[in-house]
């Protein structure tokens, strides 16, 4: 008989070993402290991933003097749900590669219509059109700071 554990130990360390690793521990979504330049960078790298899959009217809001819940929201919109996927998708490489690390969560991914990216200190909106001007995130947050995109 087998004990099972949800628990999910690598390989290569001993299940008595109390050794984690920080950069594993950052790519697989534990949040990590990051200066607000960094956070800052994390943005427009997220920016330049929605950018590259033609996403429409990006936006970056420092919402970090109005709210706990991060310090970013970087938004775009999709003019399909298969173009917001595959934004969704050109995010999490482009992380990944940049910044080894992944999203804590991912929300509406298989509906394709808003799907949410949770970075911890940064969050990706990805919307179609419609589902954008009716959630209408930047006039909800319009008391934070927009960021300027251009280089």
């Amino acid at each position: 008989m087998t004990n099972f554990s949800p628990i999910q130990t690598n390989a290569n360390q001993s299940s008595d070993s109390n050794h984690t690793d920080p950069a594993e521990d950052f790519r697989l979504g534990t949040p990590q402290s990051r200066s607000d330049n960094e956070s800052r960078q994390l943005a427009m790298t997220i920016a330049e991933a929605m950018d590259d899959r033609k996403g429409g009217d990006i936006t970056v809001l420092q919402v970090s003097d109005v709210s706990y819940v991060a310090d970013y929201f970087v938004i775009a919109t999709g003019f399909s749900n298969v173009q917001v996927r595959a934004i969704a998708r050109a995010i999490e490489d482009k992380v990944e590669t940049q910044w080894q690390q992944l999203p804590l969560r991912v929300e509406g991914f298989g509906e394709g219509s808003w799907v949410l990216m949770d970075y911890g200190d940064v969050i990706a909106h990805i919307f179609l059109p419609k589902e954008r001007e009716f959630y209408s995130l930047e006039a909800f947050w319009g008391h934070a700071d927009r960021v300027s995109l251009s280089t």
